[in-house]
């Protein structure tokens, strides 16, 4: 159910799809964007005639590598990592790195372009970028992470810095997995660059409310598109995808104020708990103990398992997809409005298929797209760049403030975007438009680079 390009949007499409063949994400990322882009180059001509948009879907440079190392049995194991540093108009390239099987180069393309623009509506001054490998640390020791980690560093410490490029976490990149690549390029370089990873250890110059902060993001944008229509988050049922850190954090925030999450899942099923999900319950099982969500009846028998049950089939007023990319299809959407859903907003990175956003906006629900509802995460990270320059250490209550007003801001330029460009209360319109916009200018700024 794509939306039908414009004749010269269609042709900038269909190069990137020459020049970028089997890369579905990346492509589905591209025209989501392009979709919206018909009214700016009307009001904006020169863009087009400078190609800023065919610039924009080009990385500036492309880094692929081989990461040997060896596992616990003394067997040799060999992955493939992947830097792909997108755009640098506005600042150094920023964006995650993520450890899971799935990851390939049009996973990281996808993930980079989407933080262009997602970076560029924080109002920060930090560029797009994305990294990873397709290295799965499930079931793996510390010490085969810890030696993974320092052989992939031992390539990628030569492509990083922290006025070139700064990489964070992902899916599969936490705390521990940070610390074991920091500690790497430490050791190589011999400088102590703090500012060079983002997602540290809050005792080694780690940003209080950086863990929450993309699930937190997330909530406050929500509650900021409900204020919009005169209501809010207080007495909602909501569904939460997903259990790692985003899940976690979305479901504390909603929960917060004044929300009744009764869902959350993993990749192996679902948990319904009509009571209210049980979140220290959920943050030891995934966060401590590292087991799957199946053990939550265990302790909650009232609450139900179902394994590889859809979590979309539940009735609720808001639904977060906080777990992986199109995880909600085009049925899933329809299932949603007709059980009442009135909201939606993407904690996970472009969840929602094209399908389903179509849906979502016919049906005229609030729907927050993750450029701009999961923006959070990398504005927070911007904060503890800005923490590690001035040698400083802010509170969690000052860190969260500044997050609130970042998500504040964002959706008030996603929302009067989209009014300026005749579609009000299109939030996919108003945080591609805005984003775009800022890089845009940008670059027309600094010439043809």
């Amino acid at each position: 159910m794509s939306v039908i390009l414009d004749e010269k949007l269609e042709l900038i499409y269909q190069d990137v799809l020459h020049r970028n063949a089997g890369e579905t994400e990346f492509h589905q990322a591209v025209h989501e964007v392009l979709e919206t882009l018909g009214p700016v180059m009307v009001k904006y001509p020169e863009y087009a005639e400078r190609k800023i948009i065919q610039r924009i879907c080009e990385p500036e440079r492309q880094i692929i590598f081989r990461v040997p190392w060896q596992d616990d049995k003394g067997e040799i194991q060999i992955n493939r990592a992947f830097r792909v540093e997108f755009n640098s108009a506005l600042g150094p390239y920023k964006g995650g790195m993520r450890f899971h099987p799935s990851v390939y180069l049009g996973i990281i393309k996808f993930l980079g372009f989407e933080q262009i623009f997602k970076n560029a509506l924080t109002g920060m001054p930090i560029g797009g970028g994305k990294g990873g490998s397709d290295f799965d640390p499930k079931g793996r020791s510390d010490d085969e992470i810890m030696r993974f980690c320092q052989s992939l560093m031992t390539e990628l410490f030569r492509h990083i810095g922290e006025y070139t490029d700064v990489p964070a976490g992902d899916i599969g990149v936490g705390a521990r997995e940070i610390g074991y690549l920091f500690g790497q390029y430490k050791r190589i370089t011999n400088r102590y660059e703090s500012g060079v990873f983002t997602g540290k250890g809050i005792n080694w110059g780690g940003s209080c409310a950086r863990t929450e902060a993309t699930g937190y993001g997330t909530v406050f944008f929500v509650q900021e598109m409900l204020k919009a229509r005169n209501d809010s988050l207080d007495g909602k049922t909501c569904v939460v995808s997903g259990s790692g850190n985003v899940a976690i954090y979305a479901i504390d925030k909603a929960m917060q104020l004044g929300a009744k999450v009764i869902a959350c899942s993993d990749s192996n099923g679902v948990i319904l708990d009509e009571q209210g999900i049980d979140l220290n319950l959920v943050k030891r099982l995934k966060e401590v103990e590292r087991r799957r969500l199946s053990a939550y009846t265990e302790e909650r028998s009232h609450a139900k398992y179902l394994p590889g049950g859809n979590i979309w089939q539940i009735p609720c007023d808001v639904a977060l997809p906080c777990a992986t990319q199109n995880e909600l299809n085009g049925k899933d959407a329809k299932s949603l409005v007709e059980n009442g859903c009135i909201a939606v907003a993407e904690g996970a990175n472009m969840p929602t298929t094209p399908e389903g956003i179509a849906i979502f906006q016919q049906a005229g629900i609030a729907y927050g797209p993750g450029k701009a509802a999961n923006a959070g995460g990398v504005a927070t990270s911007a904060l503890e760049m800005q923490q590690n320059a001035s040698r400083d250490f802010w509170t969690f209550e000052h860190t969260e403030a500044r997050l609130q007003e970042i998500m504040v801001n964002i959706h008030r330029n996603c929302f009067e975007t989209a009014e300026e460009f005749g579609a009000p209360g299109n939030y996919v319109v108003g945080a591609n438009i805005a984003g775009f916009l800022r890089v845009a200018r940008a670059m027309d700024a600094m010439g043809v680079i």
